[in-house]
């Protein structure tokens, strides 16, 4: 199940969000690592392989994601001992890739819809996630976002004024 918890204008930054929800990743918990199939977008793969792994090591080719009829990618491969993913250290419960994780990962438990000049931003409320409404957590606002996904939301931006001649003008993130 997803909830809206913020959408931010990619014009202007101007975000509207929840104020009830707040979100905290718990360091070294590792059950999104654990219990997530995670796709693999080609820019992914080419990062992933540019640390020296060859795609057979991580791409999962049998599992397939879709988003209708359109093919989005091949998911995750999952260690066949512990069933997370291949790049969790199943004993620090931390990531060998952390700075060169897919982009899924990096969003989780976000998801990021594109309408026009403005992301929606949903959250993913899988009931394992512990850093989801955590007492110790903050609100989604602009410097969240910002802070969190400036490169994200700069390549989308980039687009919608690339896309509108209205938008031509450079708004300073």
């Amino acid at each position: 199940m997803k909830r809206w918890v913020a959408t931010i204008d990619l014009v202007t930054l101007e975000v509207e969000s929840d104020p009830t929800f707040k979100f905290k990743c718990v360091e070294n918990c590792g059950l999104c690592c654990e219990r997530l199939e995670i796709p693999l977008r080609g820019e992914d793969i080419e990062r992933i392989e540019e640390l020296g792994y060859n795609a057979w090591e991580f791409v999962d080719y049998e599992k397939l994601f879709y988003r209708g009829d359109k093919f989005l990618g091949y998911a995750i491969k999952k260690n066949p001992v512990t069933d997370a993913c291949v790049f969790l250290d199943p004993e620090t419960k931390k990531c060998k890739i952390y700075n060169h994780r897919p982009l899924a990962c990096r969003l989780y438990p976000f998801i990021f819809v594109k309408h026009g000049d403005k992301m929606e931003i949903y959250v993913k409320e899988d009931s394992f996630c512990p850093g989801i409404n955590h007492p110790e957590g903050e609100p989604i606002t602009r410097e969240f976002i910002l802070r969190e996904y400036g490169d994200v939301i700069e390549e989308y931006r980039q687009k919608v004024i690339h896309e509108s001649p209205k938008h031509r003008v450079k708004v300073s993130v």
